[in-house]
């Protein structure tokens, strides 16, 4: 396998209800086997709803704003430099808690599948319907 580079402003972002996705690498755009990386913006007042990935780890590294996140029912309210790790097939969201956009680098190994990401949505299952109020 070949090395390579991902240059931000030349990466096309897949646009979200919620907000901004740019696969940074993954085997679509790098070959990459064990690692996806994702550089997420999060709209003010949205956020990526309790999900899982069952067969990957997760590192989110907060790299602007404020994001409340949630690993299993467990919150906390994260900022630059802040990180949370969630195992494989644990439930977790990530929700801006700022007033301008909030920047995530979202870090899951080994990759699965052709797009080298799984993600099962629990948003509308108990009890992640009523942990946020």
């Amino acid at each position: 396998m070949k090395g390579s580079f991902a240059i931000a402003a030349e990466v096309e972002p897949e646009v979200l209800d919620w907000g901004r996705l740019k696969w940074m690498s993954h085997p679509p755009s790098t070959g990459a086997r064990q690692l996806t990386v994702i550089d997420v913006s999060l709209a003010p007042g949205k956020g990526h709803d309790f999900h899982k990935h069952p067969d990957q780890e997760e590192v989110l590294y907060i790299v602007a704003g404020t994001v409340e996140q949630w690993i299993d029912r467990e919150k906390r309210i994260l900022g630059p430099g802040d990180s949370a790790f969630v195992p494989a097939d644990m439930v977790h969201a990530s929700f801006n808690a700022g007033d301008d956009d909030a920047r995530i680098i979202a870090i899951l190994g080994p990759c699965v599948g052709d797009n080298g990401y799984e993600l099962v949505d629990v948003t509308g299952e108990a009890p992640w319907t009523t942990l946020r109020g």
